[in-house]
């Protein structure tokens, strides 16, 4: 149940360019999301991408201190929030999460707005 498994993750390159050139987008801050209704058969109801900007953090260490925060937030919430709202409406989307924060917050802060991101994506998605 609390899972993120290589499957969930958004490898594809054509649904990654469709998604950025065709997806709507939204910005809950610290984060921007972008998200697509896909016909694609997947596992799972929602693929996934985490992206911080290197022109911002320009250590790597940085970044992936940023991106473990935000794929341990979503982990722990997308069952409850967003997988059981997606499977009910029978409705798969490709989606993409990015950090535009000026600073590194601390976890708990990462918590409460990858809440608030996918409550609001499930919002939008089942209108």
């Amino acid at each position: 149940m609390y899972t993120f498994k290589k499957e969930e993750r958004l490898c594809n390159k054509r649904l990654i360019d469709g998604l950025f050139h065709n997806g709507s987008s939204f910005l809950c801050y610290p984060f921007r999301a972008s998200w697509q209704l896909t016909d694609a058969v997947q596992p799972f109801p929602v693929l996934i991408l985490f992206s911080v900007a290197k022109k911002r953090y320009k250590h790597a260490v940085d970044r992936n201190l940023i991106k473990r925060r935000m794929r341990e937030a979503y982990r722990l919430q997308k069952q409850s929030t967003l997988y059981d709202a997606l499977a009910c409406a029978d409705k798969r989307i490709v989606l993409s999460v990015g950090y535009i924060g000026k600073e590194i917050l601390p976890y708990d802060v990462f918590e409460k707005k990858m809440l608030k991101v996918l409550t609001q994506l499930a919002g939008e998605v089942l209108k």
